[in-house]
């Protein structure tokens, strides 16, 4: 009876560890695509096969799906929990990769398109990503994307109509000199939201005031210095709309170092109902954007694609809602 060929066999043949053996043939991540090929090729020579690799052979699939993040924050923890439940009770699995904190330029997307495509997953899912357009063959679909013209199916909250809210219930509340603080200048949902904010001014007879506007890139540290900037004006804000409750957070820290209370001397308003944001104290008055459920259509649509199924719509913009809180107030009298 001929010998069976085992995992060792292959790891001796392909001159890898047993575990390397065992993350190039169920699709995980940590290897390159070069030594993934190597592994693959011993074990189409030696017909070595476990289920995941027999069936992955014979579908040339992995049955993965890749989610792309340039951080886990907040923002993308939510998405990622919405994508798990959505796959909970399919035959997908999830690998999630992250970008390390790298921006706009670096190029990282690609490359992990590069590297994870075609040997580790079927698919992705891309969050805040800095492309367009991706050059693979396998079908990615783009959360929240980037301001070019669109090149990815993609699903998105109507940061607009978010925006809008936010500004004007500061308005309802008699706020005059209300601050702007923006996000990342190449994704979409910062410019959307500074457009809605400018559209609320514009409806209130508000002048347009280019010293009530920073760029905080929709994180806490980055946003600290710019909100320290706005508040130690001569005429300071009375009302800060941040583009994300990160920032919007640095702007509360940035006001307590300055002996100013929230919302006795300043009002702030976020964008996203982090979990940190109903927790904190005070509560943050935000716009709530369905994290969770933007991750789950992402996952919807591309399942679809993975299936070659034609989607109904390739742009999904879910509804936003205003969450007031503690942290928004009428200004003080003679502010």
């Amino acid at each position: 009876m001929a010998k069976r060929t085992t995992i060792h066999d292959v790891a001796a043949a392909a001159g890898v560890s047993v575990a390397t053996v065992s993350k190039a043939v169920n699709g995980r991540y940590g290897i390159s695509t070069a030594t993934v090929k190597r592994v693959m090729d011993a074990v189409q020579e030696l017909g070595y096969e476990s289920s995941l690799v027999a069936s992955s052979m014979r579908s040339r699939r992995t049955g993965v799906i890749g989610i792309l993040v340039a951080d886990f924050e907040p923002f993308s923890a939510e998405i990622l929990k919405g994508v798990g439940a959505a796959l909970r009770d399919s035959r997908y699995d999830l690998l999630a990769y992250s970008g390390s904190g790298q921006h706009e330029g670096s190029g990282w997307e690609r490359r992990s398109l590069s590297r994870l495509s075609g040997t580790l997953i079927d698919g992705a899912i891309m969050v805040t990503p800095t492309v367009v357009a991706a050059s693979t063959d396998i079908p990615v679909v783009a959360i929240d994307p980037h301001t070019g013209r669109a090149g990815l199916p993609s699903v998105e909250s109507d940061s607009f109509g978010g925006a809008l809210q936010a500004t004007r219930h500061l308005i309802q509340l008699g706020h005059r000199r209300i601050a702007f603080i923006a996000g990342r200048p190449d994704l979409r949902s910062a410019s959307l939201r500074e457009a809605g904010y400018r559209q609320a001014l514009a409806e209130a007879n508000i002048p347009l005031d280019p010293n009530m506007m920073r760029v905080g890139l929709f994180q806490r540290e980055t946003t600290r210095k710019p909100a320290l900037d706005l508040l130690r004006q001569p005429h300071r804000p009375t009302a800060v709309f941040a583009a994300n409750d990160l920032s919007a957070i640095a702007v509360i820290q940035a006001a307590s170092e300055l002996g100013l209370e929230v919302p006795g001397d300043l009002s702030v308003i976020g964008f996203d109902d982090i979990p940190e944001a109903s927790q904190m104290t005070p509560a943050l008055s935000t716009i709530r954007q369905p994290m969770q459920q933007l991750g789950a259509a992402a996952a919807t649509m591309l399942t679809a694609l993975m299936n070659g199924e034609t989607l109904e719509q390739t742009h999904i913009r879910l509804p936003t809602r205003l969450v007031p809180r503690m942290t928004t107030a009428a200004p003080r009298p003679g502010r």
